[in-house]
């Protein structure tokens, strides 16, 4: 990775924070994009990164920030709305799941369109999903519907943007701070239930899903696949 540039697209935080220091520790040039540039002192962990602003939900901000970073070598896009955020299927409106779909399906959507003109020849895309795209969970159909939107559209492109690989990585459960809106006695339960059930026996760090990234950046024959980083989740009954 030495000699590369690696945009990640929320890599400010959890696992896109994951990501950007394993594409660092190989050698590239990182640049992480968020809605909020942090200074020095709010986030010294931050210093070996470009920052850069980008909300997922401007498409012409989207542009710019791409327009901006110019031409780079991969491309990973971590970002997604708060867990919590996107109301329940019978809610009176629907705001909670246009807002949801808009920041991560239509925001994958955006970071890629706006981002392959600008990537180098042996260029990648790789997005991020979860779980919840083959094994729904009650109340989570926004979530469910967003990701299985996000690894189709992984698909397609594969194919029209092709040699540009594109590939999605579907984590289960990794424990960051993404979980924050959960009362702490069920995210601690919900972390042992992990740890006994799941063939790994310890739930999933963000260096997890980094290395995951890094495969998918460095090997040229890998496109249109998802990549499960789930400790075994997906051979166990589902937790919850």
């Amino acid at each position: 990775m030495a000699g590369k540039k690696v945009v990640v697209v929320g890599g400010k935080t959890g696992i896109g924070l994951g990501v950007a220091r394993a594409a660092r520790a190989a050698g590239a040039t990182v640049v992480v994009a968020s809605r909020r540039v942090s200074s020095a002192q709010e986030r010294p962990d931050l210093e070996d990164f470009v920052q850069l602003s980008l909300d997922l939900r401007d498409e012409a901000a989207v542009k710019a920030a791409f327009d901006t970073i110019g031409p780079f070598d991969h491309l990973v896009v971590t970002a997604a709305p708060e867990l919590g955020s996107w109301g329940a299927f019978m809610d009176a409106d629907m705001h909670g799941v246009r807002s949801y779909l808009e920041g991560k399906f239509l925001g994958s959507w955006a970071s890629a369109r706006h981002g392959a003109p600008h990537l180098r020849a042996g260029g990648s895309i790789t997005f991020l999903t979860g779980g919840m795209a083959a094994r729904p969970k009650i109340g989570f159909a926004a979530v469910t519907s967003a990701f299985a939107a996000v690894e189709a559209l992984s698909g397609s492109l594969a194919l029209e943007l092709a040699p540009i690989r594109v590939n999605t990585i579907r984590p289960g459960f990794i424990d960051t701070d993404m979980w924050g809106f959960l009362p702490t006695e069920q995210r601690d339960g919900l972390r042992k239930q992990v740890e006994d059930t799941f063939p790994a026996r310890r739930a999933g760090k963000p260096q997890d899903v980094g290395h995951a990234a890094l495969f998918l950046m460095t090997n040229p024959y890998v496109t249109g696949t998802v990549i499960e980083v789930s400790g075994g989740e997906n051979l166990v009954p589902s937790v919850s």
